[in-house]
């Protein structure tokens, strides 16, 4: 390995560490000759080597570790008193450490500790330490000579014994080309105390500021050369807050590392067999956002060990391996770090969690019939909620999960689970990289400015007069506007502020509003102006502020003010946007005003070269693009994986007698996907047209095309309206009853 840039991560810790033990070896032996009863230096010097010993054999250097291995033998009978430090015993131990650091320059140069031959050490400090408790003393006046040569049974070899420690002393040939190209480890990695390396961070934080504050004053500035003094400034800032950043950021593979003896303590202690793999443990992530996510992580990966990996003969009688499956996986992906946590157990029994969650009143019984699976899942985050059937030294307790959950949104994250019953459960968290410098939103509301960071922002919608007046409503004096055919919530922030001047927008007034993130739910902000993004400085707020939910923390504005940071989940519960009862309810009340007024969100679909046909998108789960090459047979009919089902596909055309439309063999099929109590059926068309809402008004009820409702005006146009329900009766005519048998 004769690239630093290539070598081991691992390698590259153990060469820097060890140069600097070996630096510090040669101090405290020189010491503990004068003081050879200093038993804590003794101590330390001992650790030094058996460090070096064991990471040396671990990485497979065997004959670092054999000379490592015999002077820490030598140490151990000093340390236990059965030899005392002599100055023979002090030079050959130096001598050791010289050959150490002759292998550990040929493991940085050629990747192996070398081809040097150190039997004559290796026999000499084995001598030393078969001596008795006071051996005759070796006194060495200068480099290289021996004034009185020991009486013992060393002599023959002690002689050859320093001239290989003096030729130690003076690298090989092979580890010169890294000291003389100045790449060697330990001269290209310095160790800095944490609290300078926070220093220098909020040093770059105050010039970001600044830099923010000349950019915001060169806007109105004509001198070219001004212009571009600061355009540099702006250059050379970024480059800076980048470079110190980066020195901030370390491995996940750092607290990783201690998962695998925590999963064999509570492998052991549960009676398991759980095996540990990792992959992307060189992800970075700032140092901040790795200490709070240390607690959190190791909660769930006892969590997988205690609730989700079966014992082996509960695994045996399934069919499984003895030995279950931890994975644990992470990853970057759009300025965020995603990390996978997946066992292969037994996965989560959603009718114990529904029961659990009764018994416990987290939920009503009617709440709990209402539920989807993906609603049930979630509930282990409540707070007191445990599906353990004892408290043990464990878990038991209903506390865990949702701490885990909180903790993960303090750092803007997120938190989601997957569970199949039988084949195991998958939790990913998406979590920031770093919390001092964020992109963020600038909007103001009653003359304020305010910051939203970018990691919760959707979208944003502008809304005019007249749009705003037709597309907003009231839903239980609750305002909701309809987004593609969704339901979103309106929060409007000067109200949960307590910032209201309580005066009327005025009537051709424009509505903005900033679509949002929180806890898996989306709601929309309404502010009264969206200004820009900018990457701001997170400053934490004070004590005195720390209770108020609705901000995150402060930031100073280019022109000196100060903004404060919104937390939006903070809001979104503020304003029970969040609440599975309000969602619900405001659900159901949008269905009996639709049916009320019969006004309806439709998806239009084309079917053959003129067919124009519509379905209610609140029929529709999701819409799909199948590659073609992914459709396969089961029986005679057409089928495609699908969320680890198999789904049946129906071709709309053929169920309506309508001639397809010609398409390329490599154009991907277009699918409305119908999901009703864990089964999908999906339907295959032509075209995706448009989704469109309009009062519904069927003007043609009669017809002898089976499939049909009916036909009305949609967008000026004669337009089909599709029975759903009965096409896919003809299609599957168990379907429904399958569906029903399966709730």
């Amino acid at each position: 390995m004769s690239d630093l840039e290539d070598m081991d991560d691992v390698v590259r810790e153990f060469l820097v560490e060890s140069h600097e033990n070996l630096d510090q070896l040669d101090r405290d032996l020189v010491a503990l000759e004068k003081d050879p009863r200093s038993h804590e230096r003794l101590a330390s010097v001992f650790r030094t080597i058996h460090t070096i010993k064991g990471t040396c054999g671990f990485l497979g250097f065997g004959k670092l570790e054999s000379v490592a291995h015999v002077g820490e033998s030598l140490l151990s009978r000093l340390r236990d008193g059965e030899l005392t430090l002599t100055a023979e015993i002090t030079t050959g131990l130096l001598s050791m450490v010289d050959a150490v650091r002759q292998m550990l320059s040929a493991v940085e140069a050629a990747g192996n500790d070398g081809d040097g031959d150190y039997s004559v050490l290796v026999a000499t400090l084995t001598a030393l330490q078969q001596q008795s408790a006071s051996p005759p003393v070796v006194v060495v006046e200068e480099p290289g000579s021996v004034a009185s040569a020991p009486s013992s049974d060393v002599d023959a070899v002690w002689a050859e014994a320093l001239s290989q420690a003096a030729a130690a002393a003076t690298p090989e040939p092979v580890a010169a080309a890294p000291a003389e190209a100045g790449h060697a480890v330990s001269d290209a990695t310095i160790r800095v105390d944490v609290g300078l390396l926070d220093k220098l961070m909020n040093l770059v934080g105050e010039l970001v500021l600044a830099r923010n504050q000349v950019l915001q004053f060169t806007v109105t500035q004509a001198d070219t050369a001004f212009v571009a003094t600061s355009q540099r400034l702006n250059l050379i800032t970024t480059e800076l807050q980048e470079g110190v950043m980066k020195t901030r950021m370390q491995p996940i593979g750092n607290i990783w590392g201690k998962f695998p003896r925590v999963v064999r303590d509570l492998a052991v202690a549960c009676a398991k067999q759980v095996r540990v793999e990792m992959e992307g443990r060189e992800t970075e992530l700032d140092k901040t956002i790795i200490e709070a996510i240390k607690d959190p992580l190791t909660h769930v990966v006892r969590n997988a060990v205690d609730h989700g990996i079966e014992s082996p003969a509960v695994r045996t009688a399934a069919g499984k391996p003895t030995e279950g499956r931890l994975f644990l996986r992470a990853f970057h992906e759009g300025g965020q770090v995603n990390i996978e946590i997946s066992d292969d157990g037994g996965g989560l029994d959603h009718e114990r969690i529904r029961e659990k969650a009764v018994q416990r009143g987290l939920i009503t019984a009617e709440q709990a019939a209402r539920m989807t699976d993906r609603e049930i899942v979630n509930l282990i985050f409540l707070p007191g909620f445990s599906t353990a059937p004892k408290v043990t030294n464990v878990s038991g307790r209903g506390v865990g999960m949702d701490v885990v959950k909180t903790n993960i949104e303090k750092i803007g994250g997120t938190v989601d689970v997957q569970s199949r019953p039988g084949q195991g459960t998958t939790l990913r968290i998406k979590i920031p990289l770093t919390l001092a410098i964020i992109p963020a939103l600038i909007v103001t509301s009653a003359g304020d400015r305010y910051a939203i960071p970018q990691v919760s922002l959707l979208e944003l919608v502008r809304l005019e007069a007249e749009q705003a007046a037709r597309g907003i409503e009231m839903i239980h004096g609750a305002p909701v506007y309809r987004l593609r055919g969704n339901l979103l919530p309106l929060v409007y922030l000067n109200r949960e502020l307590g910032v209201d001047d309580g005066v009327a927008p005025a009537a051709d007034a424009a509505v903005n509003i900033v679509v949002l993130q929180a806890d898996d739910r989306q709601f929309g902000l309404v502010v009264e102006s969206i200004n820009d993004t900018e990457e701001i400085v997170v400053k934490p707020l004070g004590k005195q502020l720390k209770s108020i939910t609705s901000f995150a923390g402060a930031t100073i504005m280019g022109d000196g003010k100060v903004a404060l940071i919104l937390d939006v989940l903070g809001i979104a519960q503020r304003a029970n946007v969040v609440s599975e009862l309000r969602d619900r309810a405001l659900g159901d009340h949008l269905r009996q005003a639709d049916h009320a007024d019969d006004r309806q969100t439709l998806l239009l679909l084309g079917v053959g070269a003129e067919g124009r046909m519509a379905i209610p998108l609140s029929v529709v789960a999701r819409l799909e693009e199948f590659p073609r090459a992914t459709v396969e047979h089961a029986g005679s009919h057409e089928v495609v994986q699908y969320r680890d089902q198999i789904m049946r596909l129906v071709r709309l055309g053929t169920v309506l007698g309508t001639e397809p439309l010609p398409t390329a063999p490599d154009a991907p099929l277009q699918v409305v996907v119908y999901a009703a109590h864990g089964r999908s059926v999906g339907l295959v068309v032509d075209r995706i047209l448009d989704i469109v809402e309009e009062a519904l008004t069927v003007q043609q009820r009669e017809t002898t095309r089976a499939g049909l409702l009916g036909s009305a005006v949609i967008q000026g146009r004669v337009t089909d309206l599709i029975d759903v329900r009965g096409i896919i009766e003809h299609a599957d005519p168990h379907f429904f009853d399958a569906a029903a048998a399966a709730a």
